[in-house]
């Protein structure tokens, strides 16, 4: 059975299946607004867990943490499934589904996805897609960061459901089975902004927030003397591809979430909105700033004013305004 979908890019994939779901069924809501109200704005450092053999740093929470934490606050009703052992069933019951006129988001690995240009095929086991219609053994693909509905066979649609390695997707598939008649947005809304804040700077231990920032700064400044030149540009270079290519959105989603915040003073009528979203474009600009200066360095283009350390500094500097930054949302009343 085919499904009437409509299909929309967005500037990352989990924002975008959300709002493409949503809006299916007739809940229009922007990208800002979804991963503002998902709460999609984090930081993590874990040196002890490595992604394509590099410590994992991501600016993101969890796959399927935004779709969640958004439907919840709507009130709308999903179900997710995974099937780790048994792929027949997990390719039949996505059959099942669209049969019922049902499109299902599902998380993949990048890897093996046929459509994808081949520079941006790498093991990564996190890209949310919608699968929505079926023919011939051939899947019809809503993926938000392409610009049309795409295909994929069955054998390979299978494949990336299936992808090896870190974080395995193991068949999972995600879908909305109720929507309410109505929700309050605002509410929503003050309610993440709060949540946001606290992931950021209230939340224990040196893994999340400002204080993972300062550790990998530290860390940074470590890697020249560490380890060779290769792995030192390997471990850098790696913080940029998280941050500016995979997603993960370092400098994006900071100005994501400045727009988010623009909305947001819209739709509460506060005017102090617009000047935090202005310190949030400024502190992505910083973002963007750091990736150019790394990037300098893992190519030794670099100059007596650019090294690991003066990337360190400019790390620091960013932690210690977004620690001021969410502390002040934290305080606000509204």
């Amino acid at each position: 059975m085919k499904i009437e979908f409509n299909h929309k890019m967005s500037a990352h994939c989990e924002n975008g299946v959300t709002s493409n779901l949503l809006r299916h069924y007739g809940i229009e809501l922007s990208e800002p607004m979804i991963f503002g109200i998902g709460s999609g704005l984090f930081f993590t450092y874990l040196p002890f867990l490595k992604l394509n053999g590099a410590p994992v740093v991501s600016f993101r929470p969890l796959p399927g943490l935004i779709f969640k934490r958004i439907t919840k606050a709507l009130g709308v009703k999903t179900k997710t499934l995974r099937f780790p052992r048994n792929q027949k069933k997990a390719m039949a019951m996505l059959d099942t589904k669209l049969n019922e006129g049902i499109p299902v988001g599902m998380v993949v690995g990048v890897y093996h996805l046929t459509y994808f240009p081949a520079p941006y095929r790498f093991h990564f086991n996190a890209h949310n897609i919608i699968v929505f219609a079926k023919e011939n053994s051939i899947y019809s693909v809503s993926d938000p960061i392409m610009e049309t509905i795409e295909t994929i066979g069955e054998k390979e649609l299978q494949r990336v459901r299936y992808a090896q390695g870190t974080y395995k997707p193991k068949g999972k598939m995600y879908f909305i089975t109720k929507t309410p008649t109505q929700f309050d947005l605002k509410d929503a809304v003050r309610k993440s902004i709060k949540k946001t804040a606290k992931f950021m700077v209230v939340y224990p231990g040196q893994f999340i927030g400002d204080r993972a920032m300062h550790w990998l700064a530290k860390d940074i400044r470590k890697w020249p003397q560490k380890y060779d030149k290769r792995k030192a540009a390997k471990y850098l270079g790696s913080i940029i591809r998280m941050q500016e290519e995979i997603g993960t959105g370092g400098a994006g989603f900071r100005f994501l979430y400045a727009a988010f915040l623009q909305e947001a003073g819209e739709l509460l009528n506060d005017n102090r909105f617009a000047e935090f979203s202005n310190e949030m474009t400024a502190i992505g600009d910083k973002w963007r700033l750091f990736a150019t200066q790394a990037a300098r360095v893992v190519k030794d283009r670099n100059d007596s004013a650019t090294s690991y350390n003066s990337v360190a500094d400019l790390l620091e500097e960013i932690a210690n305004d977004e620690k001021r930054f969410f502390s002040k949302l934290l305080k606000i009343s509204f």
